[in-house]
């Protein structure tokens, strides 16, 4: 279960700077934090929220971890746009005897989003290859 905390280097942003947030609200299988210190008119939520289908053998888990953040246009320098990014793992859990293949497939996205595959180091600033093909659009 997460802390109603996050303060202890778990989310960081594109620099590795620490980014704070307190527990806002929870809703069935829904919990959202807001970022510590936040503009009001400027929101910074980190939504996780998880929603089961089916039973047994077909029983599956869609498990969500979203953030959002609004911020000015850098074009008007005064219209609020908002920013998301999200991440869904969807688990068969039903016909799953462990966590084992959804970690493994998890780690490849994380892989493929925080590095160059050169290098072991997990990079926050967003020049993992995955990281470039979705700020760039490129394929």
């Amino acid at each position: 279960m997460l802390s109603n905390t996050l303060n202890t280097n778990e989310v960081k942003n594109a620099a590795g700077v620490e980014v704070e947030f307190n527990h806002q609200s929870a809703n069935n299988r829904t919990r959202v934090f807001a970022q510590v210190g936040e503009i009001p008119s400027q929101t910074h939520r980190l939504t996780i929220s998880h929603q089961e289908t089916g039973s047994g053998m077909t029983l599956r888990r869609r498990s969500l971890c979203r953030f959002d953040k609004v911020v000015i246009s850098g074009v008007d320098s005064k219209t609020p746009v908002t920013v998301s990014a999200y991440c869904v793992l969807d688990f068969p859990v039903g016909a799953s005897a462990n966590n084992t293949e959804a970690s493994n497939v998890l780690a490849e996205l994380m892989s493929f989003l925080a590095t160059t595959g050169a290098g072991t180091t997990v990079l926050y600033n967003c020049t993992g290859n995955g990281a470039d093909a979705l700020l760039n659009g490129s394929l």
